[in-house]
């Protein structure tokens, strides 16, 4: 097996081959493995108390039981379906109004402050207002997850068609296309890596949303599920819910990944990342 090689521009690199991005991907999980070790160690040695942070092991067994009960099943499809519908909804609202702005500086006019004033709101400002409009139904949830994905998309959506390479632009005027293939061909194409960014932060920011919203009364989701173990002090369940939200960010993340791998094959900085 060859050694490691050094480049000075990035540092050390695996040597190539069929199994390098598989040993990478190991890599990667190597840390909350071994996290997970220390911690499954330190509360059988007594180091921390079942009352403060259970066992992995104990969390584990628990999950087991709520999903035999049917429950655990029912409380994470309920979430689900409430961060998909939001994020749907507040991601189309983001990239229609952060494209018209990155296009038009009359729409910029019309929409630009009310909607940074609307961002700096926080979530828990508008919960009264929430259930004052809408009631404690699935619309109020629904609209603060769409809320909370709109900024995002939005922002990065401006952004990027606002980064274009005015180079490009001029080129393509001189080589005869039209406005609309403009668009299509330079300014979409150019703009979409700074939106597949902002839909990575949406997708976080959809779950942060979610936890609030379910805070409203409600008998169904993870967010009630912890809410019903603190009052009966169940750290375990809460402890479980909380790895939940991890796994479920970091099975997004991975399909907006995936999602960047797929739409920016063309891009070279993309396309050395997955050589790499």
């Amino acid at each position: 097996m060859a050694a490691p090689s050094r480049s000075p521009a990035r540092g050390w690199r695996f040597p190539g081959g069929p199994g390098r991005d598989a040993a990478l991907r190991l890599l990667s999980w190597a840390v909350p493995v071994l996290l997970l070790l220390i911690w499954e160690a330190a509360a059988r040695l007594g180091g921390l108390s079942p009352q403060v942070l259970p066992a992995p092991s104990k969390v584990a067994l628990t999950a087991w039981k709520l999903i035999l009960q049917g429950r655990l099943l029912s409380d994470l499809g309920a979430s689900l379906l409430r961060a998909a519908a939001g994020f749907v909804i507040g991601g189309a609202l983001g990239l229609a109004l952060g494209t018209a702005v990155g296009f038009s500086r009359l729409a910029e006019a019309l929409f630009d402050r009310s909607v940074q004033m609307l961002r700096a709101i926080p979530f828990l400002a508008l919960l009264p207002l929430v259930i004052v409009w809408f009631g404690v139904d699935e619309a109020g949830k629904i609209f603060l997850v769409s809320l909370g994905v709109l900024f995002p998309i939005y922002i990065n959506t401006v952004l990027g068609i606002r980064q274009v390479d005015p180079k490009l632009l001029e080129l393509g005027r001189v080589t005869g296309l039209s406005t609309w293939a403009l668009v299509r061909r330079i300014v979409l194409p150019g703009a979409l890596p700074s939106v597949l960014a902002g839909v990575r932060y949406a997708l976080a920011v959809a779950w942060l949303a979610l936890v609030i919203a379910e805070t409203l009364a409600t008998t169904t989701g993870i967010g009630y599920l912890a809410m019903d173990a603190r009052e009966f002090l169940r750290t375990d369940v809460i402890v479980l819910t909380v790895l939940i939200y991890a796994l479920i960010g970091v099975g997004s993340d991975a399909l907006a990944r995936a999602l960047e791998r797929r739409c920016l094959r063309w891009h070279p900085n993309y396309a050395a990342r997955g050589r790499a």
